[in-house]
């Protein structure tokens, strides 16, 4: 028996692994569907961390995921296989490791305080948003989306009472960063108001 690994199966990119798990979606039209399939697509073709780290998920809630948002996807199969070859903990423990994991749960503390409704897949969401505020690029290129607008759909949908407070259109990771800092009485902006500062357009710009 030939046993699939990345090696013998290689996705030409991202949206080519996105394709492929959509086609085992349960519901092609879902749009949290959507979002996951985007999100692993992404972090299993374009990142070196491994998978369950890259997306931010424990194991099992890993697990509970694809086999409830993508069944049709077999386990045998090609994209399990590239899947299963990409997953894996980061074991480092240093004080970076510290740091970050601590950032993280913060990231998700300020979204899980602000779910809409308490259904799994948005505790899954909150674990996927959090990690990908520590990659570099804006928040939905780091999601693996299409465009700001369908960051901004999943966190209406899944964070409405936090997402309606973003009412100057603040870039998303901007703002989720300037919401920990109100909850903690800190100010570390340059200006008294957003209006004035010099760097108005790092944090209001087009996000494209």
């Amino acid at each position: 028996m030939t046993i699939m690994t990345p090696a013998t199966f290689a996705f030409a990119d991202a949206a080519d692994l996105y394709g492929a798990l959509m086609d085992g979606a349960a519901d092609a039209g879902d749009p949290d569907g959507h979002v996951f399939a985007c999100v692993l697509a992404a972090r299993a073709r374009d990142c070196a961390d491994p998978l369950d780290d890259a997306v931010g998920l424990e194991p099992a809630e890993l697990d509970r995921l694809l086999v409830r948002h993508f069944p049709g996807v077999s386990p045998d199969g090609p994209v399990m296989a590239y899947l299963t070859a990409r997953r894996g903990r980061r074991t480092g423990a240093g004080v970076a490791d510290f740091v970050m994991a601590e950032e993280v749960a913060d990231l998700r503390l300020l979204l899980t305080d602000h779910i809409t409704a308490p259904v799994e897949e948005a505790g899954w969401l909150a674990s996927m948003v959090a990690r990908a505020c520590l990659f570099s690029n804006h928040l939905w290129q780091d999601l693996g989306l299409a465009s700001r607008k369908d960051l901004s759909g999943l966190l209406t949908r899944h964070f409405e009472p936090l997402a309606s407070k973003n009412t100057a259109d603040m870039k998303w990771k901007k703002f989720f960063y300037k919401q920990l800092c109100d909850r903690e009485g800190l100010n570390l902006c340059k200006a008294p108001s957003c209006g004035v500062c010099t760097d108005f357009k790092l944090c209001f710009g087009p996000e494209e």
